[in-house]
């Protein structure tokens, strides 16, 4: 299991590693966010690591915005394709979606002259991927169920085996 971290004004930063996180924690960079721990079993002592830590010290983090990659696009539309709606876990023609049947579609096609970027990106399935081809939604009498925007946050950061305690519910 890995451990979150969090800047002093809780703010999400990344997901550590435990040899990171036991690091920091025997160092007294970071304090307890959470009650959940993680015991760690060392030749000489068992030691109790927080799942979920905060850094005692506030971190300037720059905010470029988040960089455009395929995968973003992806989580940032939480596998959902914006033509149907059909999300990841469910059934559609008989088989079960998993992540691997979702794509990054172009709404202008790149044959088009269309960009990899926020705004021009949106998770589909490959059946209304497909449907669409080479043209854009309106050419194709389709409609997107909501606007893709660049997102707030770096979805990678939030990508990796998050504690029970640092998920949103």
């Amino acid at each position: 299991m890995n451990i979150l971290l969090l800047n002093a004004t809780y703010e999400p930063l990344t997901v550590l590693s435990r040899a990171r996180a036991m690091s920091l924690w025997l160092r007294g960079r970071v304090e307890a966010a959470t009650e959940e721990i993680l015991l760690i079993q060392g030749v000489a002592q068992r030691i109790e690591l927080p799942t979920v830590l905060r850094l005692r010290r506030y971190v300037n983090v720059p905010r470029r915005g988040a960089r455009w990659h395929r995968v973003g696009v992806l989580q940032r539309d939480n596998y959902r394709c914006i033509f149907c709606g059909v999300q990841q876990g469910e059934w559609q023609d008989g088989r079960l979606l998993t992540h691997k049947a979702f794509t990054v579609d172009h709404l202008v096609p790149k044959s088009r002259g269309g960009k990899n970027t926020w705004g021009n990106t949106a998770c589909a399935c490959g059946k209304c991927n497909s449907r669409k081809g080479a043209r854009t939604p309106h050419e194709a009498g389709m409609k997107l169920l909501w606007e893709p925007k660049t997102p707030r946050v770096n979805y990678l950061i939030a990508s990796g085996d998050l504690p029970e305690a640092g998920r949103c519910t």
